[in-house]
């Protein structure tokens, strides 16, 4: 099936909830009709997506979630498909349209049963229409029971709205959540499909307005933006005909501490790709011979002495402290000397590190902290900063007023007063050492070439995930070394 291009606003699930309310109370549209609307819409992707399925496992719960999973199984009882559905928490608790809906399907020749197991097979895809964005609580008893059952299943599974047991507006898997192959949402895009754990529990995405007016979306504004390379990124500066090295902007990247040199490396690398006009290092004197050899084109200077940094600092554009960094003093006086300069500063790694040990300095402009040393900036735990990213790096970014990438799966971008975005893009093969400092490299570069904090964060992070993606699905998802990411990148920039 091909990609859908989704919208980019994303909304809490209370303005989701208002949205619904509106259509059917100012737009004169009646909620059995969305019902009906938003089950059909999910049949048609499930079959599109399994087109040899020949029965349905549907697990109902007892509001207008489970609804939809009735209007899903009589469509499929008029397509001549098999159909189990299991009703958790009590046919007799269905109340309005999810109860005539549910007749509906009885009337059909459906029946619903009480959860204990399911069987299946190759030709069976289970359906999860079990909770919708209002679960606040961990799952116990017989819901947990199903969720587990179902994950364990070894079926393809499609979730109506939002997967059970997934936090509609943090992404937090309430103690256990369906792992979705496809979640088919309606009417606006709710958070948590794209913050947290909902980029690993939704599998790929469908949505469907449902035929709600955009005005109805309009009266409320977004809680985040989504986006990923290409379709809101904003464009890297080009480069005129006349155009000098200088034009280009000069990067100083500081780090590289003893054994450390390869994230300075790393970090040099990227800014080159992502068309820096001058790069220059930093560094211990020891890492001076392996950088000229592995990277000419990176000025790289040896200091011993922390006071030796400001004869290089005047000349850059743009300081970026972190890759390789450490905390020992020889560190911790570079810091120092970075934030007397007066340039912009991109604070990485142990720069980051520094500053939540309270070696505290002005000028700090672009933060690049991984949940970690978010955790430690803001005095709260790794745990704390995942149940909710965008929360926490939006505390971040009013904190300190930088822009800051809380990086991560769905990494997200939070600067003073905006509105946050999600990168919704990205794979698990950048889960390797020194990737991180590729990124701050890029960003830093962007940001010495005269693109604002937000837009050269927003365009660093984008291309980032791409790159790492692209070289994922040409290649595969192990082994993929940071090295492999500034040529990538750089073919992204120049598109």
């Amino acid at each position: 099936m091909p990609m859908q291009t989704l919208p980019q606003d994303l909304y809490r699930p209370d303005q989701v909830a208002d949205m619904d309310r509106l259509a059917i109370q100012e737009h004169g549209i009646a909620g059995l009709d969305l019902m009906h609307r938003a089950g059909r819409a999910a049949y048609r992707d499930l079959r599109r997506e399994w087109p040899a399925v020949r029965r349905l496992v549907i697990f109902c719960g007892a509001g207008n979630n489970g609804g939809d999973g009735y209007v899903i199984g009589r469509a499929a009882l008029a397509d001549g498909l098999s159909v189990q559905l299991f009703q958790l928490g009590g046919r007799d608790r269905l109340r309005g349209d999810a109860a005539t809906v549910a007749a509906e399907f009885e009337a059909t020749g459906g029946r619903h049963e009480v959860f204990e197991h399911m069987v299946g097979g190759p030709d069976t895809v289970v359906v999860d229409a079990m909770f919708g964005t209002g679960l606040d609580r961990p799952l116990e008893g017989i819901w947990k029971q199903a969720v587990h059952a179902i994950n364990a299943a070894g079926m393809p599974i499609l979730a109506v709205d939002i997967p059970s047991g997934l936090h509609g507006g943090r992404g937090e898997v309430m103690g256990e959540a369906v792992r979705a192959d496809v979640t088919v949402t309606f009417i606006g895009l709710k958070l948590g499909l794209f913050a947290g754990q909902g980029p690993a529990c939704r599998g790929r995405l469908c949505f469907h307005d449902l035929a709600v007016p955009d005005v109805v979306r309009q009266a409320h504004a977004p809680a985040a933006r989504r986006y990923r390379h290409g379709d809101g990124s904003p464009p890297v500066p080009g480069r005129q005909a006349l155009a000098h090295k200088g034009d280009s902007g000069h990067l100083l990247i500081i780090g590289g501490n003893r054994g450390m040199g390869g994230a300075a490396l790393l970090a040099g690398r990227g800014a080159l790709r992502a068309g820096a006009g001058l790069v220059s290092v930093a560094t211990r004197p020891e890492h001076v011979p392996s950088l000229l050899a592995a990277q000419p084109e990176l000025m790289s200077h040896g200091l011993e002495r922390v006071q030796d940094l400001d004869v290089l600092s005047d000349r850059a554009d743009v300081l970026l402290l972190g890759p390789g960094l450490g905390q020992d003093d020889w560190a911790r006086g570079l810091l120092e000397r970075a934030g007397a300069s007066g340039k912009p500063l991109v604070l990485d790694a142990d720069a980051l590190n520094l500053v939540a040990a309270g070696c505290g300095v002005p000028g700090m402009v672009l933060l690049t902290p991984h949940p970690g040393e978010a955790a430690r900036l803001l005095g709260s735990s790794t745990r704390e900063v995942q149940a909710d990213r965008l929360a926490a790096a939006q505390q971040l970014s009013d904190q300190t007023q930088a822009v800051v990438v809380l990086k991560g799966a769905g990494s997200v971008i939070a600067a003073p007063g905006q509105v946050p975005w999600l990168c919704d893009g990205g794979s698990p093969a950048l889960a390797t050492g020194g990737t991180g400092d590729v990124l701050a490299g890029v960003a830093a570069a962007l940001l010495a070439s005269g693109m604002d904090p937000h837009s050269a964060l927003l365009t660093a992070v984008a291309a980032h995930a791409e790159a790492g993606e692209r070289l994922a699905a040409a290649e595969g998802v192990r082994g993929l070394l940071a090295s492999d990411l500034p040529d990538a990148i750089r073919t992204l920039l120049q598109a």
